[in-house]
């Protein structure tokens, strides 16, 4: 077992979650970024994001989709079309340069207003009562981008809101309950690995058929989506449990935007 308290290798924790069958089936398949990996998956899936192994805030993820004979990258509010894949794989290893990256099947999620969204689900360990759900929010991409993250300016709503607009009433509570079961299934294999780790950030999606997919998972989340929700009731109870394992956060929060009605 390991004394980490946080992990950057995006790699390292799909690779522990995939170990969980039950898990397994909520995670898009990901593999190392090579020519040959991402020509596979873009064949297989037409659309995967690439994002860098180590990185947070959706700096460095971008789009790539294959449609109609050409290649298109959303990098960012840039849009780059490539009539072949070995143009696009140069400019590709141009932008990242020696920085390893991973390639993920891309989700065709659920959007607001033509805009992704995604769940921020934050699950935190307690030193009587273990892990809990501390809190939930939806985000929504800023305008012309791939990323939902409130650091590139997405927007962020209420979940049990967001999610009865886009996927109705009867469903969104289903949801709400598979977000609560897939975060606490995380924990305990998280917990097991590095029981050290305190406190968790689920990212997850929500697709066309609705069924939920695990993006990313954060040792390290930072609580801004929870500043922007008009009831801060959820911000007090991730602040308090922070604060019982020695955890204090930087609540200045620019850039994420409260999400309009």
């Amino acid at each position: 077992m390991s004394r980490q308290t946080r992990i950057t290798s995006k790699w390292i924790k799909t690779k522990l979650l995939e170990g969980s069958a039950a898990l397994a089936l909520h995670i898009p398949a990901t593999r190392r970024l090579t020519a040959v990996t991402l020509g596979r998956m873009l064949s297989k899936h037409r659309m995967v994001y690439i994002k860098p192994v180590s990185g947070s805030c959706g700096i460095g993820v971008m789009r790539v989709d294959r449609a109609h004979g050409k290649w298109t990258v959303r990098d960012g509010v840039k849009r780059h079309v490539f009539p072949g894949y070995s143009a696009l794989f140069r400019w590709i290893r141009t932008r990242i340069g020696r920085e390893p990256y991973l390639v993920q099947r891309g989700i065709h999620v659920l959007r607001l207003g033509g805009r992704p969204i995604d769940y921020r689900v934050m699950i935190q360990k307690g030193r009587k009562v273990g892990w809990k759900v501390t809190g939930m929010a939806a985000r929504v991409a800023s305008p012309r981008k791939a990323v939902t993250n409130g650091s590139q300016g997405g927007s962020i709503y209420e979940a049990r809101g967001l999610l009865r607009r886009t996927a109705g009433h009867s469903r969104a509570s289903k949801l709400l309950s598979e977000f609560d079961r897939l975060a606490h299934a995380t924990a305990r294999r998280f917990d097991r690995a590095y029981p050290r780790i305190r406190e968790l950030g689920l990212d997850i999606a929500v697709d066309r058929s609705k069924r939920s997919w695990i993006i990313e998972v954060n040792t390290r989340p930072d609580p801004c989506p929870f500043t922007k929700l008009p009831d801060r009731s959820m911000l007090r109870r991730i602040v308090s449990f922070a604060r019982s394992y020695g955890r204090t956060y930087n609540l200045t929060c620019l850039k994420a935007r409260r999400g309009s009605r």
